[in-house]
């Protein structure tokens, strides 16, 4: 019964096993979720999904298997399940009081129940609130939604006041978690969080919490001692290309380089466009009169420092293999002379690419740089980053 979803779990990419499948059949069968498409869902994605990232992936999966439970009409139930008339008459038995029991016999029982629903399916042409007697929202008549009555048929609450049933997949909550979606600042952070090297420095400015209670037992009386707070300690060196094709991703790298400078407490970042070449700037508003020579640069910041690169890699590949090349001004040397000069001096170097990975085949130039940073090349996406984190490691 249940092949089908799982078949479309492997065709989203969620990692599950038949190890993981076959324990969700032991728990349906053990009644673990029965009757509620709210409990399901979260027990299926409890035993389906052991990583956040997959869990988007998991909710397009369950709602391309089960999207059409919540549109099942009473008739469709009726007329494809055969369920005994005395069998669902003690079931409802069980939860109704003795004045609710009297009401539905007064009414005429279940079968009448029944009946007089497809008579107001047949007779109502539009939607109705309240009352007590059309098929409506937040009455006291035995058929709609969000009301209440004894002997009701429950039709429709899709904006149920639980939040039951297909908005818990449908809304998606957990999108952002997808490793191979684009980033938000958030995202960027978690995966930088991946590269850090912690280190105190400074003054005292923070409680020695085991160094207190270590000194305290050891002198008798309370000894408090404090320590310089600590740091990531890592220190990068960022080229951010600008310009040109590049537009079209600036929120994406506003976003990275929020959060580089919120991770790295030492961060130096440079302006470049397309490729890099003599010259360098902190300003893009001042791109020309205050540009910092390349040479500089590479001479001010050791090979201690990481390297990253962030920039789309769309250009004419006369900018990387030729003398004046550029597409702004005439330089000297080739714009893969000055990128094999940075590589050469930061050992651990990366390029971080915006443009999605399967795009890149299409660029000459892409390959091209991608060939000088030896394959070190990202895109900018969780997967993507985390990858990049290993590889400056």
């Amino acid at each position: 019964m249940f092949l089908r979803f799982f078949e479309t779990l492997r065709s989203e990419n969620v990692p599950v096993t038949l190890r993981e499948f076959l324990m969700f059949l032991r728990g349906l069968q053990a009644g673990i979720a029965t009757y509620d498409i709210d409990e399901f869902y979260y027990f299926s994605r409890a035993a389906m999904v052991k990583d956040e990232r997959h869990i988007d992936r998991f909710d397009r999966a369950f709602s391309a298997s089960f999207s059409g439970l919540a549109e099942i009409s009473v008739d469709d139930v009726l007329n494809a399940v055969d369920i005994p008339a005395d069998w669902l008459t003690k079931l409802a038995e069980k939860h109704l009081s003795e004045e609710e029991k009297a009401q539905i016999e007064s009414a005429g029982g279940f079968e009448k129940l029944m009946e007089t629903l497809k008579e107001r399916l047949a007779e109502q042409k539009e939607r109705h609130q309240g009352g007590s007697k059309w098929i409506g929202t937040g009455g006291t008549s035995p058929f709609g939604a969000h009301g209440y009555n004894p002997e009701g048929v429950r039709i429709g609450q899709d904006n149920s006041r639980h939040q039951r049933a297909v908005k818990v997949w449908d809304k998606r909550e957990f999108k952002d978690f997808d490793d191979t979606v684009a980033l938000g600042t958030r995202n960027i952070k978690i995966a930088l969080k991946r590269l850090r090297n912690w280190a105190r420095s400074g003054a005292d400015g923070e409680l020695d919490l085991g160094g207190t209670i270590r000194a305290t037992a050891h002198n008798g009386f309370l000894d408090i001692k404090t320590r310089p707070e600590r740091h990531n300690a890592v220190k990068v060196v960022l080229f951010l290309d600008v310009g040109g094709s590049m537009d079209a991703h600036i929120q994406l790298v506003e976003e990275l380089f929020s959060a580089a400078r919120s991770e790295f407490k030492h961060l130096e970042h440079y302006y470049f466009h397309n490729c890099l070449y003599e010259g360098v700037w902190k300003d893009n508003a001042r791109r020309w009169n205050q540009q910092t020579p390349t040479w500089e640069v590479l001479r001010r910041f050791g090979s201690d420092y990481k390297c990253i690169f962030v920039g789309d890699a769309a250009m004419s590949p006369y900018e990387i293999a030729y003398r004046g090349g550029a597409n702004e001004h005439w330089n000297e040397e080739t714009g893969e002379v000055w990128l094999r000069r940075a590589c050469q001096q930061w050992p651990s170097h990366l390029w971080i690419n915006p443009v999605p990975e399967a795009q890149w085949r299409y660029t000459q130039s892409t390959q091209m740089i991608r060939d000088i940073f030896e394959d070190r090349m990202v895109p900018m996406t969780l997967e993507g980053l985390t990858k990049g984190m290993k590889i400056l490691t």
